[in-house]
């Protein structure tokens, strides 16, 4: 596990290229906000997290649980989830909303302009 990175990873630098290319100015991994949000965009009060599917437990193919050691990697993600949730909570608490970006979202051009469409409703809505 150590050699799983936390920070520019491929569908963070995905994520990273489209608002720029919508025109959308950030900051990265922001420390003193809850959570260290992979991507932050101050003007709009808004945190992205890039999420890794089988890190944090969606629900996709990527998601799936290994067949080995099941009880301790279903325990990790759990943890992780609920880490999730207690940090998502903390932004709105201070007037930050979310947007958690998953990484099966980044996979394809169609895929990538979908996410494109649901982070502008997200950001200007």
């Amino acid at each position: 596990m150590s050699r799983v990175r936390n920070r520019d990873t491929l569908p963070e630098l995905l994520v990273r290229s489209l608002l720029h290319r919508l025109g959308y100015r950030f900051r990265l991994h922001r420390a003193e906000l809850p959570g260290t949000p992979d991507i932050v965009l101050p003007k709009y009060r808004a945190a992205v997290f890039v999420h890794g599917c089988f890190w944090h437990g969606h629900h996709c193919n990527r998601g799936r649980l290994p067949a080995k050691n099941r009880e301790f990697w279903q325990a990790k993600i759990e943890r992780n989830t609920e880490r999730d949730a207690r940090v998502r909570g903390e932004l709105a608490a201070a007037g930050w909303s979310a947007i958690v970006v998953w990484s099966c979202e980044t996979t394809s051009a169609a895929k990538l302009e979908e996410l494109a469409h649901r982070l502008v409703r997200e950001l200007n809505g």
